[in-house]
């Protein structure tokens, strides 16, 4: 019998146990809640792949542990708290809903994400938000290499330091860091953010319980001299 069947009261939240259970079995269960606006727990999530993914109701569902790769992708809806650490893809092709991951997240955090937030409370492995074309991350540690990779819009915010090719081949998504950039990418460049741009940034921060202000923000942006590049001019691209 069901979590939902099993007559849970309505105020509580709906316990769920992934354990070595089929994946598809477990998020039809969680998807069932979420339609229902049910707030949702799923225990022995064991650091399983697929977990939580095409959400599209306005329930919260909590992974009382570490997850596997793509949790919460193509989404559409819902909110996801992990408490633990994410595997790769943390978040894929979302494209509304919220996601925080309480420890670190590997890589492609938000890999072509159309809108929506994902909110890392540690550090974010290598390629973060690439190919991203909407949405918020925000990552309270360090992020990897080539983050931002082609990213066509959107915004990542990094409080900690950045590896190196931090906005790589960017198109129109910006990269803020507020501690050292490594080194930037092909085409990237760092820019003065103005005022209102900070103050944007900083207030979507502390929406996510992020105080502080003062910080010393580099915004990277594209330089555009790709954005005009041809494949039969190879040596120029080589030469950005």
């Amino acid at each position: 019998m069901s979590a939902l069947a099993a007559g849970i009261e309505a105020s509580a939240p709906v316990r769920i146990s992934a354990g070595d259970r089929p994946i598809r079995e477990v998020n039809r269960e969680i998807r069932a809640a979420v339609d229902a606006g049910r707030d949702i727990e799923v225990h022995d999530p064991l650091s399983r792949h697929n977990l939580g993914v095409a959400l599209t109701g306005p329930g919260l569902v909590t992974f009382k542990g570490s997850v596997g790769y793509y949790c919460g992708g193509l989404s559409d809806g819902g909110r996801i708290v992990v408490e633990g650490n994410s595997g790769w893809g943390t978040g894929e092709g979302l494209a509304s809903g919220h996601i925080t991951v309480n420890g670190n997240a590997g890589m492609s955090v938000g890999a072509a994400m159309r809108g929506g937030i994902i909110h890392i409370r540690g550090n974010a492995g290598p390629r973060c938000g690439v190919a991203q074309k909407d949405g918020l991350i925000a990552v309270e540690g360090d992020i990897g290499y080539s983050t931002g990779f082609m990213s066509h819009g959107g915004r990542i915010v990094c409080l900690g330091n950045s590896r190196g090719s931090v906005g790589d081949s960017l198109w129109q998504g910006t990269v803020w860091v507020a501690g050292e950039i490594e080194t930037l990418g092909i085409d990237a460049v760092v820019v003065t953010p103005e005022q209102a741009e900070v103050d944007e940034v900083e207030a979507q921060l502390g929406a996510l319980g992020i105080d502080g202000s003062g910080r010393d923000w580099k915004r990277i942006v594209a330089g555009k001299k790709l954005w005009y590049f041809e494949a039969r001019d190879a040596k120029k691209w080589l030469m950005i």
